[in-house]
């Protein structure tokens, strides 16, 4: 048991570490950073990596992108079964279609937009390549 939960620890470290080289938390500036820090909480939520170390550094990074975006690019806060929402209305596409292109399937996207079930990561990165937006717009804001 004790070696399961240090294989667990390392694991988490290890690849929180290895986000953390690749593109480094630090306060976002600029809107070109801005834009660097969503195309790697895209890739993140595109890959589904589900671990704790990918998690919380996504967290972290989310975190730096809402407070940049707050201050620099302040709309009102939507939340995220909104923005799905308004993104089938505008594109015409119906439950059915958004299940087909996607392969979410139909009573999670149900589910979701009826307030039953929040949007996974896994479904956040699915819609925004389907949509062609940022993930983070799935977020939400506290």
């Amino acid at each position: 048991m004790v070696r399961t939960s240090k294989l667990r620890r390392t694991a988490t470290r290890d690849s929180y570490l290895a986000l953390i080289r690749e593109f480094p938390l630090a306060s976002i500036k600029t809107d070109r950073q801005l834009k660097a820090a969503q195309e790697v909480v895209d890739r993140i939520l595109k890959d589904g990596i589900d671990d704790d170390g990918t998690d919380m550094y996504l967290e972290a990074l989310s975190d730096l992108v809402s407070r940049y975006e707050d201050d620099h690019h302040a709309i009102a806060a939507s939340e995220p079964v909104a923005v799905l929402r308004h993104l089938m209305e505008a594109n015409d596409v119906s439950q059915v279609a958004l299940h087909r292109e996607t392969g979410i399937a139909k009573s999670n996207i149900s589910e979701v937009l009826s307030g039953k079930r929040s949007i996974s990561r896994s479904q956040m990165g699915k819609l925004a390549e389907y949509f062609h937006v940022s993930a983070s717009v799935f977020l939400g804001r506290a």
